[in-house]
């Protein structure tokens, strides 16, 4: 691994693990404004095949779930993997919201819109 950092690119709605400036990591999201208060919804996490088995998702996972919770938003895990971070990390459990349809809607709709 030459230069990792890991941060946040509200523009593209992703948390983003990049190497030297190239994007080899991902973390979607969507944010849902219908609770109070607000929540985000991560949907798809993803680390370049050349990079998988560094612990990258991990990390990624860690600073998404860091930031949103001291952002003050509520994470929905609908992605798998976040879904099981905060299961072996039950520190985010209290920030966690349970799946609703609602959610799944809106997902549906935003993401349906954009392709």
């Amino acid at each position: 691994m030459s230069d990792i950092t890991i941060s946040n690119n509200p523009d593209r709605e992703r948390f983003e693990v990049r190497d030297t400036g190239k994007v080899v990591g991902k973390a979607w999201y969507k944010a849902y404004d219908g609770e109070v208060p607000s929540q985000r919804i991560f949907y798809h996490t993803t680390v370049t095949e050349e990079y998988e088995g560094q612990g990258l998702a991990g990390r990624l996972a860690q600073v998404a779930l860091d930031e949103t919770v001291a952002a003050g938003l509520r994470i929905v895990p609908v992605c798998p993997f976040i879904k099981s971070y905060i299961a072996r990390h039950p520190e985010y459990e209290a920030s966690a919201v349970a799946i609703t349809p609602a959610h799944l809607q809106f997902l549906d709709k935003v993401l349906a819109a954009r392709a």
